[in-house]
């Protein structure tokens, strides 16, 4: 869509051939995070994301995820990275704790390096919620890894 004749816009492209993705995911909560993952590399696979062209790496839980992001990004081997998860609430602040300073780290990796990063950590009251949410979200998350990935391509092209 052109919103104006004399301005260069610039479209959202879901195409991944050729983008070279990786996962980090979270080992906490197993369930849901083999379901987000599933969604996640089926739909960049669907992208047309080569599957060797996809490196999962696992953590012990949320907190470890931005570190291992960190490094991948570094590598310079990634385009766009998807962060995996899923923290439950329970009974103490831990839930804050762990929500938002996942949140934070992976934020601060992606501005930091450069890489786009799709979080796809959920932050649900209880297992049910997460249940629901993850072939959705898992499935965004790849859309959402891909498409930045191309925009800054795009935007470094112009």
């Amino acid at each position: 869509m052109t919103r104006f004749n004399d301005i260069l816009e610039l479209e959202a492209n879901l195409n991944g051939h050729g983008l070279r993705v990786g996962v980090v995911m979270s080992r906490f909560n197993p369930d849901v995070g083999e379901g987000l993952l599933s969604a996640c590399a089926d739909e960049l696979k669907r992208l047309g994301v080569a599957s060797t062209d996809m490196v999962i790496a696992t953590v012990p839980g949320a907190l470890e995820i931005p570190l291992v992001l960190q490094t991948m990004a570094q590598s310079g081997k990634f385009d766009a990275l998807v962060a995996i998860g899923c923290v439950i609430r329970g009974e103490t602040y831990h839930f804050e704790i762990v929500s938002n300073e996942s949140a934070r780290g992976i934020t601060d990796v992606q501005l930091t390096t450069g890489i786009p990063i799709a979080n796809a950590v959920l932050t649900t009251e209880d297992d049910d919620q997460a249940l629901v949410r993850m072939a959705q979200k898992g499935a965004e998350a790849a859309q959402a890894a891909v498409e930045m990935a191309n925009l800054l391509r795009a935007v470094k092209a112009k």
